[in-house]
């Protein structure tokens, strides 16, 4: 077998190597059929396939299931600080190119779509706030930071957000805290997206302290709001609730079971010079009980956490999807409209889809959809890879 480097080598399975050449960058553990001892964690490989052809390289896992996450297929390659300096210049033009004037505020680095595995970096002004997922990538982590300073002037800090379990599965430890000794003496900031101001917590708050990726989806949502009785559940620091009292809607209610994340939401309406009502409690409890009362609505957004992380959990998020778009709909006016979400990848677009039928069955409706969209484009999708496509955002009317 021949050796391209002086990296250690591995071989997988023929059913490895064909998710490999189909472009999928994960090799998993019960695929490698063998391995050449002493693979530091962390380290590059070259990986093979049972006939000796080479396949590309990644980094090594030693305690992940994923095993190896590839980095290239170009057999010249030799990972120098070079190399993840370019894998950052094209991110970050790549943003600057598809994001424009939402340039400020956006995900610079989203792991194995911009070839840097198990990396998020999100940009919120002068501040990045990270998670690192991959042991190699933490490894080269000093030279992407820089990179990134290089390339984006006036950078005043780096939030590290390293909490994941994750991190565990990669031998990885978790902490959070600012990176280097140049930074901000808060972690609370203001951005602006869509016109909204909003104060967030790079420290305590939800993933890096915003969901970047519902952006335009909230606009498309703000579209149909306007004029009309809107219900956002699960409503976080009150994105959705915000642009639909912008957009004009003639009375909006954010729900969440969080009672500080509702003062967030109330704090950034009075910045804004927005009115909303909140109501705090479980969506499972809120929803029904709000039928009960026979409470009306013209729009209702359902944008829960990820109800699976797993396979094993599925037929449990199914359900739990299901019920909450059934009382949703129960809730709607005839005429009314849903934007309905889900953010777990296990959950496929297809599933979905069907998931919605047998809600709209359930609550006795017939629904038509008006669009299905994904995350904002500074969140790319890798075709080969199902799990970039992780975000369903349907929005439909019940007619």
């Amino acid at each position: 077998m021949k050796q391209i480097r002086d990296f250690k080598k591995i071989t997988v399975t023929p059913k490895q190597e064909k998710s490999v050449r189909n472009g999928h960058p994960w090799i998993y553990e019960d695929e490698i059929t063998g391995a050449d001892s002493g693979i530091e964690n962390g380290s590059i490989v070259d990986v093979f396939g049972q006939k000796g052809n080479w396949l590309g390289s990644g980094f090594w896992s030693q305690t992940s299931k994923i095993r190896v996450r590839l980095l290239s297929d170009n057999a010249n390659e030799t990972f120098g600080e070079a190399f993840f300096r370019r894998k950052v210049q094209y991110a970050v033009q790549y943003r600057r190119d598809v994001m424009q004037d939402d340039f400020e505020v956006c995900r610079l680095i989203h792991g194995e779509a911009d070839g840097l595995p198990g990396l998020t970096v999100d940009r919120y002004h002068n501040i990045l706030v990270s998670e690192v997922a991959s042991c190699g990538t933490q490894k080269h982590i000093d030279v992407i930071y820089d990179a990134l300073r290089e390339m984006i002037p006036g950078i005043e800090g780096i939030y590290e957000r390293n909490e994941s379990p994750l991190r565990l599965k990669e031998g990885l430890p978790q902490y959070k805290g600012w990176y280097g000794d140049t930074h901000p003496d808060t972690c609370i900031f203001e951005i602006e997206e869509n016109g909204i101001r909003y104060e967030i917590d790079v420290e305590n708050g939800q993933k890096t302290g915003f969901f970047l990726d519902q952006k335009y989806n909230r606009l498309a949502a703000a579209k149909i709001a306007r004029g009309r009785r809107v219900l956002d559940c699960c409503t976080h620091i009150g994105s959705f609730a915000l642009n639909a009292a912008k957009a004009g809607a003639s009375y909006v209610c954010a729900m969440d079971i969080s009672e500080s994340a509702l003062e967030n939401a109330r704090r950034n309406a009075r910045h804004n010079g927005l009115q909303i009502d909140t109501v705090q409690g479980d969506v499972f409890e809120v929803l029904p009980q709000m039928i009960e009362d026979h409470a009306r609505f013209d729009m209702i957004i359902l944008d829960p956490p990820a109800f699976t992380k797993s396979r094993k959990t599925f037929a449990n998020a199914r359900n739990g999807y299901r019920r909450i778009n059934r009382d949703a709909m129960r809730l709607l006016k005839r005429g009314g409209y849903l934007a309905t979400c889900s953010c777990s990848h296990f959950m496929p677009k297809e599933e979905f889809i069907r998931m919605i039928c047998d809600a709209a069955k359930d609550a006795g409706v017939s629904v038509r959809i008006i669009e299905q969209r994904g995350a904002a484009p500074d969140h790319p999708v890798l075709p080969a890879v199902p799990e970039t496509e992780y975000l369903k955002f349907v929005l439909l009317q019940i007619i």
